[in-house]
């Protein structure tokens, strides 16, 4: 039996509603995620573009913009079981350029900053009370890392109660199979999985 029929026989990979009311969640494109200089990066050039194009289709269309970040604290730095794991991370320090967001990004003043500290977007942050406030019903994600942040904060989007989109060619990892193995399984399990021009398309539609 194919991998795909094991997975639509099993009742996985339907298609999630688009919503009227999407907002657009870029995770973790910050300097220690996307500079190749620091040994957490990953290239995110083309990915940087791609999230670019969403961002400016999203403004048009008063779509609410929203970054994230994970930045520790140096109290924070020694007693996380998740640092002790990937001892990394400990690298990602408040005030540190590690966490400012890549000025590639067209962000403004005007938009909120989620600071985390764990993989998921939604973990111990306020990202899903915001999103309910605003009356959003679809999550698009771009970002970094495909098969850590991204994935989780789909994850928790979901179980949140939103539909979940995550821009294929606008996520970044630091290799190819972990990205597309994430990327499978969040197509079969927790939200759709398309490119940015289908994500573009969905914006313009708004």
């Amino acid at each position: 039996m194919s991998q795909e029929k094991t997975y639509l026989d099993a009742g996985f990979g339907a298609r999630v509603p688009r919503g009227p009311k999407p907002a657009l969640v870029v995770v973790d494109f910050s300097f220690g995620f996307t500079d190749l200089i620091y040994p957490t990066a990953s290239e995110a050039t083309d990915q940087i573009a791609a999230t670019n194009r969403l961002i400016a289709s999203a403004r048009k269309k008063r779509v609410p913009v929203i970054f994230t970040v994970i930045a520790f604290n140096k109290a924070e730095q020694d007693v996380l079981p998740w640092l002790k794991k990937a001892t990394g991370m400990k690298a990602l320090e408040e005030g540190s350029r590690l966490v400012e967001i890549d000025d590639r990004l067209d962000r403004t003043a005007d938009d909120a900053v989620v600071v985390k500290k764990g993989a998921s977007a939604f973990f111990g942050t306020n990202l899903a009370a915001h999103l309910s406030g605003a009356g959003v019903d679809t999550v698009i994600l771009t970002g970094a890392t495909t098969s850590g942040c991204v994935r989780a904060s789909a994850v928790d989007a979901v179980q949140s109660g939103f539909n979940v989109l995550v821009i294929a060619d606008a996520c970044a990892d630091r290799a190819q199979p972990p990205h597309d193995a994430a990327l499978y399984d969040i197509g079969q399990k927790y939200g759709d999985v398309i490119d940015s021009i289908e994500g573009l398309a969905y914006l313009e539609s708004i």
